[in-house]
């Protein structure tokens, strides 16, 4: 659904081409994290009143969630000091639980991954995706969506 000029919306993720921005979720919901980022993104534009962005795609999404709702919080690493097999084999795992195309499964690189532990298990970073040991991977297309991302992770513990 489009719902800007260039922002389209879509089942698991958005592409907005006024920011070059494509983000699409796989295995837990993860669409509030999404809302969130969308009205960041167009919060100076609309201003603090209506950002019809994100109201457009709460509405495609069926979603009901106020501004007051989106809890953006700082990243504080906790970097696992040495990727070891147990650790390889609890991300491939973790990977394979989740409902992904093949080709999108297939396209995750474990070599060059940052790891770094949650209270929920682990989170594994590449280059363009970021993977949660509980069950959510985000793939991006830019370096700069991985933090908008980790920003609002908070909001996925509710779950």
């Amino acid at each position: 659904m489009l719902c800007e000029e260039k922002l389209e919306v879509f089942e698991n993720g958005f592409e907005d081409g006024k920011f070059n921005l494509r983000i699409e979720f796989y295995g837990k919901d993860a669409r509030r994290l999404l809302l969130a980022i969308i009205r960041e993104l167009y919060l100076q534009d609309y201003g603090e009143d209506y950002v019809y962005p994100f109201e457009c795609a709460k509405e495609f999404w069926g979603i009901y969630m106020d501004a007051g709702e989106i809890r953006a919080e700082d990243f504080r690493p906790s970097p696992v000091k040495f990727m070891n097999q147990s650790i390889l084999n609890r991300l491939e795992k973790a990977l394979e639980t989740i409902d992904a195309p093949k080709d999108v499964r297939e396209s995750i690189d474990f070599e060059k991954v940052e790891v770094h532990k949650l209270k929920k298990g682990l989170l594994a970073m590449g280059k363009n995706f970021i993977l949660r040991e509980d069950g959510y991977l985000f793939i991006f297309n830019k370096p700069s969506a991985r933090g908008l991302i980790l920003k609002y992770m908070g909001m996925l513990d509710g779950d």
